[in-house]
């Protein structure tokens, strides 16, 4: 029989909650790029200047893991530019993926508390990415494990991420 120390507890968040600019994707959304967007015919996002928008190379299967083991994803973002990071999820294909966005200009500790209300998640069930410090200490003051995004989301920074969370909340 094992005892306790043996034995492996892996614990999950309920939620993932990520910000957009420069965690989903390399740019300001409100000062880098330039609304409205759209596709052209051969699939690329485009500003209204005509310049490609891209996300960080690792988000569609970093969104596709967490739908596949059963995690929930949202959006926190304090963005002005409400309409067009809505219009980019839209037309990157990633509303599939998301089951709420907090987009507009405001703290993030309320976007958080939002999303925990709609999604009735604990803020203890989530774990957090963005790429500002600020917004990390924020949230972490609230009890969500937070993690620092320095060069945008890639795999193993969700993986170590996730890693975080289940050592955290596995020790309580």
């Amino acid at each position: 029989m094992e005892s306790p120390s043996e034995k492996a507890t892996t614990r999950v968040p309920k939620m993932v909650v990520f910000d957009l600019d420069y965690t989903l994707w390399p740019f300001w959304v409100d000062t880098h790029v330039n609304p409205p967007f759209h596709k052209t015919g051969d699939g690329k996002v485009v500003d209204f200047r005509g310049c490609v928008v891209k996300y960080y190379p690792d988000i569609p299967k970093v969104l596709k893991y967490l739908r596949d083991i059963n995690i929930g994803i949202s959006v926190a973002s304090r963005t002005g530019e409400t309409d067009g990071a809505e219009q980019l999820i839209q037309l990157f294909g990633w509303n599939k993926y998301f089951q709420n966005k907090q987009i507009y200009p405001g703290s993030k500790d309320t976007h958080i508390k939002k999303i925990s209300k709609k999604c009735n998640i604990k803020l203890e069930d989530m774990v957090f990415f963005d790429d500002e410090q600020r917004n990390i200490v924020v949230l972490e003051r609230l009890g969500v494990v937070s993690i620092l995004v320095k060069n945008g989301m890639t795999m193993p920074v969700l993986i170590s991420g996730l890693k975080k969370f289940s050592d955290i909340r596995s020790n309580e």
